[in-house]
């Protein structure tokens, strides 16, 4: 197993190996798709406002 001295698994802290970039162990890989299929992770967005609201006549 060979580890990259250039960083540490983004998981849980540990020497990164090639394989799993930027993980440690296929483990962290597994827990960091876990993390987004629940929805842990999200991207935050402003909402926009609908133009074709904006456009119809309100009664």
């Amino acid at each position: 197993m060979t580890s990259s001295a250039a960083g540490k698994c983004a998981i849980c802290g540990k020497p990164q190996d090639e394989r799993f970039r930027p993980f440690c162990s296929k483990r962290c890989a597994d827990v960091d798709l876990n993390r987004w299929f629940s929805g842990a992770y999200t991207i935050a967005a402003a909402e926009e406002d609908d133009p074709d609201e904006e456009a119809q006549p309100k009664d």
